[in-house]
């Protein structure tokens, strides 16, 4: 949908994009100067495959001081984005026909690459009444004897939602009688929390299961950083371990000019996320107001990350299917992503990292769309 909205405005076509998941707003000057800085200094040769020192003890002290989880350095592995690292730890584990839950609505890469390894995905199914998230019980009623990973996202995207502490430990009790149960935690999005809660992860609520907790995180949400490619993850030194095997017959090492910059970002100063935090925030509550006041559309407010999960149920009968609405907006001027992308059906994806204007304008095409 975003190369569809990229080609049109190439053509001169005013279209407004708000399927795509990354800040507007400029990378912090801090972080552009130490990527210049690193160029300068010749930093431009290969790095250890799994991160330069530095990097790897700026992210530890990322995950510390963020979320709250204790490593050492040999627990954590720089990848070329969060996908990156996910794709490999899930590589290095799935033999064919092993299962995993996978929550839906799901980021569209997580279905993927599970069956890419050859495994088989499991959905747990969420709703909007529930905020999109599951509980312990719904997690047991869908664990197999094949069951080899949970892949938890808090804040999620497409969906925004959040799990607090206590929906947490109740799935780490669960987990507890499940030993062979591995869990990939993705927190990328976790400073884009709007609840006024400490952002909860599980290998901090439940560290009797870290040995089996792979936690990914990155710089591309926390400091727009999307196209520097850098993520972060820290989990069990054997899976780390496997992982940078992996990357090291694949790409090698990340970008080393992008590693120093993100040494800036985990360790230079983060006041701006508050002013972020808060823009978003109010860009949520218009989004959300604008929407729920259109017919045949609903969204509940999410708690996190920058997008809402829109219900348009009602308007199927009369398009016929999530796509073909997607492509009905796109012709008004709007791009968004259908709910079928992710597992879900009869909605669609809006992304509100887009400047508020643009956001009040996309809103009003997409009412009288579907007017």
């Amino acid at each position: 949908m975003t190369d569809r909205a990229t080609r049109l405005r190439e053509q001169g076509v005013d279209v407004i994009s708000l399927s795509v998941g990354e800040p507007d707003f400029a990378t912090p000057p801090h972080v552009v100067e130490a990527a210049k800085a690193a160029l300068d200094n010749g930093e431009t040769k290969y790095t250890p495959v799994g991160g330069t020192s530095r990097l790897k003890q700026a992210a530890a002290l990322h995950f510390a001081r963020d979320l709250g989880i204790e490593v050492p350095v040999s627990q954590v592995t720089v990848s070329a984005g969060g996908k990156q690292a996910i794709f490999h730890a899930l590589l290095a584990t799935i033999s064919e026909g092993d299962e995993v839950i996978v929550p839906a609505p799901w980021w569209v890469s997580y279905p993927e690459i599970v069956r890419f390894a050859g495994g088989k995905v499991v959905p747990l199914m969420t709703a909007a009444k529930d905020n999109f998230r599951f509980t312990a019980a719904d997690l047991e009623a869908q664990i197999g004897p094949r069951t080899q990973w949970l892949l938890l996202n808090s804040p999620g995207n497409p969906t925004g939602a959040c799990y607090p502490a206590e929906m947490l430990e109740s799935i780490g009790e669960a987990l507890r009688h499940h030993p062979r149960i591995m869990v990939l935690s993705d927190d990328i999005y976790a400073p884009l929390n709007y609840t006024g809660q400490p952002h909860a992860t599980l290998a901090n609520l439940c560290p009797d299961l870290a040995d089996r907790i792979l936690t990914v995180s990155g710089v591309s949400k926390s400091h727009a950083m999307t196209g520097f490619r850098i993520g972060v993850a820290a989990g069990p030194e054997w899976l780390i371990r496997a992982m940078e095997k992996l990357q090291s017959h694949s790409s090698g090492n990340p970008c080393s000019i992008s590693q120093a910059a993100a040494v800036a970002a985990f360790e230079g100063p983060e006041d701006f996320l508050t002013e972020w935090r808060e823009r978003f925030r109010t860009r949520r509550d218009m989004v959300v107001g604008a929407i729920n006041a259109v017919p045949g559309l609903s969204t509940p407010s999410p708690d996190g990350a920058f997008y809402c999960m829109v219900d348009a149920a009602p308007l199927m009968a009369r398009f016929g299917d999530d796509m073909k609405l997607a492509l009905h907006l796109l012709d008004n001027g709007v791009a968004i992503v259908p709910a079928s992308a992710f597992g879900g059906r009869g909605g669609f994806r809006i992304s509100f990292a887009a400047d508020e204007a643009r956001l009040e304008e996309a809103c009003r095409r997409i009412a009288g769309a579907v007017a």
